[in-house]
Parts: structure tokens; C-alpha cells; sequence
């Protein structure tokens, strides 16, 4: 294995991300990646920036909590959909409306979870609930954003919403979708969301940073100060005349109190590692941590309708036109979250890709959309650097002549340890 060839290949990902940061693209990111290769485990990790311009300022370190944004579909709500479908308490063909009478209003009686999973249940991908809580706030003088009143006004509206096309007749990604699976969870567990993704699924599988910050009943802070200052901030919200930090960004997902289906959860790059590590061991078999037919079953796209990308509360790679770039293949699964986070999992070739940003924290101008796919085909090329089948897709690079006046770059040498120092560990780490 060619190390230092290796090592120089990565250096495009750190060019890449250092001048995302000098434009004032992204305040700061944390990207890990691994891939066995040979016998051994590449793993990468990378390190850079602020997680907090205001109100301090704060450098980004491994160990920062982002706001997953829509991350939170896949690893909570898709995952707790899994987990009731293995125990067998509800099926994949179930109407929704079973289980949430409510929903099967306004022609929505053949909807179900998978429709819901796939993006193809025909509701509207989002409502600005959060907008209509504050003009009933301003009308009546009572509190209702993030109180237990607001969520149930919100899952009320939402599941008695109408249709703007028939079931499985197109795939529009939207955020009402998992609104719904959230509420079903807790229908069929008897138990708030949050609390059975705590106890299922984050506590099971280890993930020892992942959880929901839900908002207090006083309207104060809703993650205690000493947590807080771990986690990165996002935007400067009009509404509630504020840095969003350490609550979370969604307007909708504020208004439901913090905790919902569509978005809400915070997390580590590491957490979300282990967690795509486990996804992808189940996929191939090799523990049970996640049932592994499941898994199986659940990354497989739904073809509903025949074009759609989507599988079972993932996306895949549209072919030209995906966040993972050129090199991710037909078995890969991934997401992406509003905030700036990232994550791609290539099942066949045990690729997996971390990239969490706070993109919407005090920026210039917002990341461009090209920085995401660009940073996939520079990990995928820099790890299989070497490798006959990616030699030629390597050498074709578009982006190879924008980096190569920075070719001289040097980088530390590789190490098995891992660091939470603002400064980046060292690129590449081998393990066997």
C-alpha cells in the first residue's frame, strides 16, 4: 500500500475544506472517513475551525455536538420504525391510519409506512407551523411554541393534512412525512419519542453523545450551559431573536418542543460513525446489534414511483447529480441535514464518510452545493489511491487542476490516535 501517495491524494480534502473556511463558506467542519483496504482499516479524520463565532467564540474540536438537522430521519426515526417492524408490532403495509386514526382524513386512508419511509405518501413536503403558532400566540396571549399544547396543535394539523398526489404516484422529499412516523412510534410504544430512541436505540448501540435536547416547559435553555459549550451554533434566528445554540435549528421541530420525527437530534461525528459502522456491519451480517434482514431490507430502493432514488428512509445516489459525488455505488445509502451535516455509507465497498459542518452559523455566503460531492470523490480517491479500477476516474478529476498549485502541501504523519484538539489530528490512521 502506497502510504504517502495515500496521504498526498487526501490533501485535496483538506484544500478543499481550508478554502470553504477562508471564504466564509463554513465556520469550521470535522470529517471522518474509513474503508478496509488490503487487510487493514483506513481511517481519516479531520478537524478544522470554529464552532462558535458567537456569542464566543469557540474551535471546532472532534468531540463538538452538531445539530443533525435531517440526519435525524435516518438514525432516529428510521432506525425506531425498523426496530417496531422487527418485533413485529407494526408492518412495513400497514396503513398509517391504523395506528393513528386521525391521519385518515381527507383521503388518506391508504397511506402507509412504507409510502411515508419512501417520500411517496403525497403530502406536502412542509408547512411553516411554526409561523401559524406565533400568529395564535400574538392573538390569544398564551404560550405555545415548544410547549406540550404547541406540538399537539402541530401533529393535529399535520396528520389531518391533505394530499398533493396520490400514494406512490411521486417521491418528494418532505419533512410532514417523519412528523408522522414520529407520532406513530409513540403511538405503538406508549412512550415520547426521544425517550424510546434513548433507551432502543442510542444507549443500545453505544452512542454515547446522541440525544434530543428537549425545550423545558419555562422556555429556557433547553441543553444544561457545560453541554452547550460543546455543541456548534447555527443561525441567528428573527423569531427567536437569537444564536441557535444548543437548542435545536428547525423552526417546526422548536415549535414541537425540540423533540420530532423530521429533525432534532444532536450528535458527534464519532456517534455518527459507530452508528453507519453498525449499519453497515448488520448489512453484511456480521453482528446484531440492528436486525440484519432489516437492514437489508430498508437500504433497498422502494421504486415508488419507478424513478425515485428513495429506499426506506435513506436516500441513494442519483447518478450525476449526487451529494456523494462520482464514486459511491448502487449499494450506498446516505442523508443530508439542513445545518451542513453529511452522511454516505457505500454498503459493497465499506465506505463511509462523516462530514458535519455548521454551514449556517455567521457566514458570508452559505457552502456551495458542490463542496459536499467534492469532498466524497477526494476521500474515495485519496483511499483507494493506488488502486487500478479508481487509477483513470482519479486522473479524469475535474477538480485535480484547481488543486494542483497546492500539490506541495505537506501533512503530518499518520497516527493511531485520535485527538479533540482544535488542531487537526493527523490525516490517516491504520489499524489492522
Amino acid at each position: 500500500m502506497k502510504r504517502s501517495l495515500i496521504e498526498r491524494k487526501l490533501g485535496k480534502v483538506e484544500r478543499a475544506l481550508d478554502k470553504a473556511i477562508e471564504r466564509q463558506e463554513i465556520p469550521g467542519a470535522v470529517v471522518l472517513a474509513r474503508m478496509p483496504r488490503e487487510g487493514e482499516l483506513l481511517e481519516y479524520a479531520w478537524v478544522r475551525g470554529l464552532a462558535a463565532a458567537r456569542p464566543e467564540r469557540l474551535p471546532m474540536r472532534r468531540s463538538t455536538i452538531f445539530d443533525l438537522a435531517s440526519l435525524t430521519k435516518p438514525i432516529a426515526t428510521t432506525t425506531a420504525i425498523m426496530m417496531l417492524v422487527e418485533e413485529g408490532s407494526i408492518a412495513l403495509d400497514d396503513p398509517v391510519a391504523k395506528t393513528l386514526p386521525a391521519f385518515a382524513d381527507r383521503g388518506k386512508e391508504q397511506v402507509t409506512i412504507r409510502h411515508l419511509l419512501s417520500h411517496s405518501a403525497g403530502l406536502k413536503p412542509w408547512r411553516g407551523f411554526h409561523e401559524l403558532l406565533i400568529q395564535k400566540e400574538r392573538k390569544t396571549g398564551e404560550r405555545l411554541l415548544g410547549t406540550r399544547e404547541g406540538r399537539e396543535w402541530i401533529l393535529d394539523r399535520v396528520l389531518r393534512s391533505g394530499l398533493v398526489h396520490e400514494p406512490g404516484a411521486a417521491a418528494v422529499y418532505g419533512d410532514l412525512d417523519f412528523i408522522v412516523l414520529g407520532a406513530l412510534v409513540e403511538a405503538v410504544s406508549k412512550q415520547p419519542f426521544d425517550e424510546f430512541c434513548e433507551t432502543r436505540i442510542f444507549t443500545r448501540l453505544g452512542l454515547v453523545d446522541t440525544r434530543f435536547f428537549p425545550i423545558p416547559v419555562d422556555g429556557s435553555q433547553a441543553a444544561p450551559d457545560a453541554v452547550r459549550r460543546r455543541v456548534a451554533a447555527t443561525e441567528n434566528c428573527p423569531w427567536r431573536e437569537r444564536i441557535i445554540w444548543g437548542e435545536v435549528h428547525d423552526p417546526n421541530a422548536s415549535a414541537m418542543g425540540g423533540v420530532a420525527g423530521h429533525a432534532g437530534l444532536f450528535s458527534t461525528a464519532d456517534d455518527v460513525m459507530r452508528f453507519a459502522q453498525l449499519f453497515l456491519d448488520a448489512w453484511h451480517g456480521r453482528n446484531d446489534s440492528l436486525p440484519n434482514a432489516r437492514v437489508r431490507e430498508f437500504a433497498e430502493r422502494q421504486n415508488l414511483p419507478e424513478s425515485s432514488d428513495w429506499a426506506l428512509g435513506w436516500d441513494t445516489p442519483t447518478v450525476g447529480a449526487s451529494s456523494s459525488g462520482r464514486h459511491f455505488g448502487p449499494h450506498s445509502v446516505g442523508h443530508l441535514g439542513f445545518t451542513g451535516t453529511s452522511l454516505w455509507i457505500d454498503l459493497e465497498r465499506e465506505l463511509i464518510v462523516v462530514m458535519l459542518t455548521n454551514r449556517i452559523h455567521q457566514v458570508a455566503k452559505r457552502s456551495r452545493f458542490d463542496l459536499r460531492p467534492k469532498i466524497h470523490d477526494a476521500i474515495y480517491e485519496g483511499l483507494t489511491a493506488g488502486m487500478d479500477d479508481v487509477a483513470s476516474a482519479s486522473a479524469a478529476s475535474p477538480d485535480e487542476a484547481d488543486a494542483s498549485d497546492d500539490e506541495s502541501d505537506t501533512h503530518e504523519p499518520a497516527s493511531h490516535s485520535a485527538s479533540d484538539s482544535p488542531v487537526a489530528p493527523p490525516p490517516v490512521a491504520v489499524s489492522e
